[in-house]
């Protein structure tokens, strides 16, 4: 139920907010704070959905309050008291973060719109941020091995800073979670992140999908695009199976990076774009640059930091933590109990050749979650994790 704190230095005024609350919503729970210094006490000690604070208070005042919340607890929506003297005041906390602000002495129906609206912003941020943790943790990495401990010291070094970033490795691996992990721990977070497969798209459609194309540059060009850049403008571009692009489009991929600048096919007009670059490729692209099919200067653009993620077989140590993993996910995806696995089930699965990775691990878990025992066993490993 809606916990709310009024700190407000008037006895009266504190009386009559509290009487409004409760015949209202008989569900709200309403505490007081005499001043400033007990409202922030409360603050650092409990949590509330909603704080109605007053402006002119003694000891410390409404803004010192709004400005400390926001510091301690800054999703906390914090709706102003104000006298007539106040009403300037009152307007420049709205620039401070304030949700609102209502007059002494309040009128009924505007403090309770007010209230309403200040517990639904606040149901709606508690929302967003579950959300964002759920997506976050589609792109969990785990492992205790040393190398992916490496993997992870390096992206929480290199992820603050803009430099482009060549991941490299077996497909299955997964490449695709250390550019979500890069972007995510980076300053560009709040910004989009925009992937591209490079070796899904037909080399004649892929400068078009990563520049865009104006009305008529081709025959299917029936109106101006947005290209993949433009898209990602302010947050990170992930070029996946960087080396099946072909070479035209790394010629014009070599000037975006060079420039911060792109052209829409069929134009001669420059649009200037700010975004971070991190390309992944299962190819060994030395060896493609010696065949002509990669460009040298690109690679050595794309490449200031390199990350090699180790197959599975060089990580078997993980394969438990992993298993774990995917079968909690696995549960939860088809809203069932997590199955087990028994240690002699978990050591065979170590034992095998994951020539796919942990995709191809991810695979055989769900098979064996389907077709197995209560428990997995080791004969269920034996009869239906064969490849």
């Amino acid at each position: 139920m809606p916990k709310i704190l009024i700190i407000e230095d008037e006895a009266a005024i504190r009386r009559v907010l509290v009487k409004i609350l409760s015949e209202e919503n008989d569900t709200y729970v309403v505490e007081e704070a005499e001043d400033g210094l007990v409202g922030i006490d409360k603050i650092k000690n409990d949590d509330y959905d909603l704080i109605l604070c007053d402006i002119k208070m003694p000891k410390m005042d409404g803004v010192e309050v709004l400005e400390a919340t926001k510091k301690l607890k800054p999703e906390i929506p914090i709706v102003m008291i104000s006298g007539h003297g106040d009403l300037d005041t009152a307007v420049n906390t709205m620039r401070l973060g304030a949700f609102d602000y209502i007059s002494k002495p309040p009128d009924l129906n505007r403090l309770l719109n007010t209230v309403r609206n200040a517990l639904d912003r606040k149901e709606l941020v508690v929302e967003n941020k579950l959300l964002k943790k759920k997506v976050s943790k589609n792109f969990e990495m785990v492992g205790d091995s040393s190398a992916i401990g490496q993997i992870k010291d390096m992206i929480e070094k290199v992820a603050p800073t803009d430099a482009r970033v060549l991941i490299t490795g077996p497909n299955g691996t997964g490449k695709e979670l250390v550019a979500h992990w890069l972007h995510q721990k980076s300053e560009r977070s709040k910004g989009p992140m925009i992937e591209v497969n490079c070796a899904a798209i037909p080399s004649e459609l892929i400068e078009s999908e990563l520049f865009g194309h104006v009305k008529g540059a081709f025959t299917s060009a029936v109106k101006d695009r947005a290209g993949k850049f433009e898209a990602a403008n302010g947050g990170t571009i992930f070029l996946d199976e960087i080396g099946d692009m072909s070479l035209p489009a790394q010629a014009k991929v070599l000037r975006a990076l060079q420039e911060s600048r792109i052209q829409r096919v069929g134009s001669d007009k420059d649009i200037k774009v700010n975004v971070r670059v991190v390309a992944a490729t299962n190819k060994d692209l030395k060896k493609e640059i010696a065949d002509g099919k990669f460009r040298e200067d690109l690679y050595h653009r794309l490449a200031v930091i390199l990350i090699q993620v180790p197959p599975l077989n060089d990580r078997r140590d993980d394969i438990p933590l992993l298993v774990n993993h995917f079968a909690e996910k696995i549960a939860n995806e088809h809203g069932t109990a997590k199955k087990m696995f028994s240690d002699e089930a978990l050591n065979l699965l170590q034992d095998y050749d994951w020539t796919g990775n942990i995709r191809e691990l991810r695979n055989v878990v769900e098979r064996l979650i389907i077709l197995g025992g209560s428990q997995v066993s080791e004969k269920d490993v034996q009869l239906f994790a064969s490849k």
